[in-house]
């Protein structure tokens, strides 16, 4: 008989009840209850028990359909139109919960998803409002407070052994330590920028953690264990991860958006959304096959458009398929399939000065059979051939674009008949103009190195004729040439400004302002040399519209010759005013540390330190000034710049105040030493005197010294204003 009909003859038995009440909540958690499931007969079983299994599985809640209990009403042999669904645990349930309640199971039904233990609960729950305790409010740090420094100085991450500091960069006084916190701001394998300076990040076996704020707070943690590489989408809004060894998803793994599930064992690299902590797709590695297997994987695996809105992924030989943000589904549903395609890169969009060109691609094909190679230039989201280039007799192909998408610049390197010895011509696309006009600059010997002028119109090339320049053997150092090109808009093709023969350059680095250039010996044992060039020196001669190539050559002038043993990394600094240059640990163990100059090539700070591995500037985001406004202050920069002056000025007062206190402070020391011992001698004297005798006039001037004191006054201070 059941207790509710005991109950029903007057026989309590809560007290029974109570005393061997099942505590559910113990050992139920893992039990979720699934209300709003379509009501079927037993027929359409199955169907539905797999479908429901996909669904909660394509959310990273993987079940199995024997995982779910369907009640079904004996009386009318249909279901109750609800489910019971057992996880493997209480995370992977809570997780579940998250996902799939208030889930559009398809049109007519949506999914309400409740605890098997909250159930009781909600039945006895006590409908008294009680209004819930304020939390206090608790303010955030800025993320980008480090841009309202009142002295407008930039900042640099260093890291040495196993510590990283940030520091500031400014005027002598200034440059002082920024974050230092060695047990909580570390890494395991190297440090690494946000684009817009909002974020560091480190890696670690667990995986990769952001900070910011002027504490530099944690902010994001991604699991991907055994990660080595990071790459940062244009605007911080995604993050792609790398590891060498396959995604595996343990069972006792954490579920959830920020975990991996069973879908993605086997992948390698993974996409991430910096503001939730979400996992968005993984992919597996595409490793080099056939002649290029022992080539190194090509990273970044996938290339971001320039507004974050797309990115995309190259199948070598194959196809580009490119991914819509935030859902990376395959935009227009498929890859657009190029036989052949060996590389693209996207159009960047500059700094805003300008108005931004459309999504663009760019890639190409080499020579098949009868075809010739091709580069093609292509429209996106539309996917419009916009302009289409043959070429004949190439090995390879480099594709440079200018930082604002005024320009496209393809490298190609051609082989004569006789594939004998390589030449290099390059075929300069002008992306602003009607039906992209090409030009070709046509050059004897092969090119190693090129680089626009960030907001310009000229590029530097690093050449060779050395046979060996391919592959140089250890400690030999290849003769180059640097050339400079300028647009000349009267004749609307690019012309050579200046040659430089006889160098051993092999790395340019413009500033990010334009204008100043430093050519670098980077990674060599026997040459370091820093060359600082200036390409604007007469700037009255080359603003001139009809300016002649003597006039534009002219212009030219370097403005220093600097070395720094062992470098290996050159950066300047985002005012485009100082450079930093690295030896890293991790390329050689002599002389490591770093160094910073002016433009000018002056020396500014040098540190040697014994394990040094990376220096990094900390990158600034766009100005929010628009156009108007930065001519506005160009034009009125004297007046701008008198409270600068007056800063440089008393500056130099406080350093020369402290070098004067300090010389005082020597001189009393050396006036007090004086007087005591006079006083000394003097009582010895008096102790020791012989026949009466006293000290002469003549013991009393020799006793005499004068010394004096030079003060360094700053009548004037000049400072010139380099534009």
């Amino acid at each position: 008989m059941a207790i509710s009909d005991k109950l029903d003859e007057g026989i309590d038995f809560s007290d029974i009840e109570e005393k061997y009440k099942v505590p559910l909540e113990d050992g139920f958690d893992h039990i979720l209850v699934i209300d709003g499931v379509p009501v079927i007969d037993k027929s359409k079983l199955e169907k539905l028990l797999t479908k429901i299994a996909k669904e909660f599985t394509r959310k990273g809640a993987a079940i199995k359909p024997d995982d779910i209990s369907l009640p079904w009403n004996d009386k009318t042999g249909k279901s109750n139109g609800y489910a019971i669904v057992e996880f493997r645990n209480a995370d992977a349930a809570t997780h579940a919960l998250n996902e799939m309640n208030g889930h559009p199971f398809d049109a007519k039904h949506t999914f309400l998803v409740n605890r098997f233990t909250d159930i009781e609960k909600f039945a006895d729950l006590d409908e008294t409002y009680v209004e819930p305790a304020r939390e206090e409010y608790h303010s955030k740090e800025h993320l980008r407070a480090w841009l309202a420094d009142n002295l407008g100085r930039d900042q640099y991450v260093t890291y040495r052994g196993d510590e990283v500091s940030i520091r500031w960069h400014g005027r002598p006084s200034q440059c002082e330590v920024a974050f230092e916190d060695h047990q909580n701001l570390r890494t395991e394998l190297y440090v690494s920028w946000s684009p817009l300076g909002t974020y560091i990040a480190t890696l670690h076996r667990q995986g990769v953690r952001l900070y910011g704020g002027p504490s530099f707070q944690l902010q994001a943690r991604f699991f991907h264990p055994l990660v080595r590489l990071i790459d940062f989408s244009p605007c911080e809004q995604y993050l792609v991860t790398w590891s060498h060894e396959p995604i595996v998803v343990a069972e006792d793994m954490p579920q959830g958006p920020r975990f991996f599930s069973p879908e993605d064992e086997g992948n390698n690299i993974a996409v991430w959304d910096i503001k939730t902590g979400h996992l968005l797709r993984t992919f597996p590695s595409i490793l080099p096959e056939g002649e290029n297997a022992r080539k190194q994987m090509a990273w970044p695996a996938l290339k971001w458009s320039a507004d974050d809105k797309y990115t995309a992924r190259l199948t070598p030989g194959q196809q580009i398929s490119v991914y819509e943000l935030p859902s990376m589904g395959l935009q227009g549903r498929k890859s657009l399939k190029i036989e052949g395609v060996i590389d693209f890169e996207w159009c960047p969009h500059g700094d805003g000065s300008k108005k931004p060109t459309e999504n663009m691609l760019v890639y190409w094909t080499p020579e098949v059979a009868n075809q010739p190679a091709r580069v093609t230039l292509i429209d996106f989201p539309a996917r419009t051939v916009l302009r289409q280039k043959n070429l004949f007799n190439v090995s390879e192909c480099r594709l440079y674009w200018q930082n604002q998408g005024d320009f496209l610049c393809v490298r190609v390197d051609r082989h004569t008949k006789t594939k004998k010895s390589i030449f290099c011509n390059l075929e300069i696309f002008s992306v602003r103009e009607k039906n992209f006009p090409v030009e070709v600059v046509e050059l004897k010997d092969t090119v190693t190195d090129f680089s626009w002028e960030p907001k310009g119109e000229r590029f530097a090339i690093v050449s060779s004729s050395d046979p060996n320049v391919g592959n140089p053997g250890a400690g030999v150092t290849i003769k180059t040439d640097v050339s400079f090109y300028q647009l000349d808009r009267s004749k609307n093709d690019f012309r050579p400004l200046k040659s430089l023969a006889g160098r051993t350059t092999n790395t340019i680095r413009w500033s990010p302002r334009g204008r100043h250039v430093v050519l670098a010996t980077v990674g060599s044992t026997s040459k370091s040399e820093l060359e600082f060039w200036d390409l604007d020196f007469n700037v009255e001669d080359t603003a001139k519209k009809d300016a002649s190539k003597e006039e534009w050559a002219a212009g030219i002038q370097q403005l220093g010759v600097a070395d720094h043993y062992g470098v290996t990394d050159v950066e300047w600094d985002p005012s485009g005013r100082y450079l930093a240059t690295a030896a890293s640990a991790w390329t050689h163990t002599i002389e490591n540390g770093y160094a910073i100059w002016d433009f000018r090539g002056q020396e500014i700070e040098k540190r040697l330190l014994d394990r040094f591995k990376q220096f990094l500037w900390r990158p600034r985001p766009q100005s929010l000034l628009t156009k108007e406004q930065k001519l506005t202050i160009r034009k009125n920069l004297r007046e701008y710049s008198r409270a600068f002056e007056e800063a440089d000025a008393a500056e130099e007062t406080t350093v020369s105040a402290e070098l004067v206190a300090q010389r005082k402070r020597a001189v009393d020391e050396w006036n007090a030493w004086r007087v005591r011992v006079g006083e000394e001698v003097a009582e010895a004297r008096r102790g020791s005197a012989r026949r009466g005798e006293t000290p002469g006039q003549e013991g009393e001037e020799e006793d005499k010294e004068e010394i004096e004191v030079w003060i360094d006054e700053v009548i004037e201070h000049i400072e010139e204003v380099v534009e």
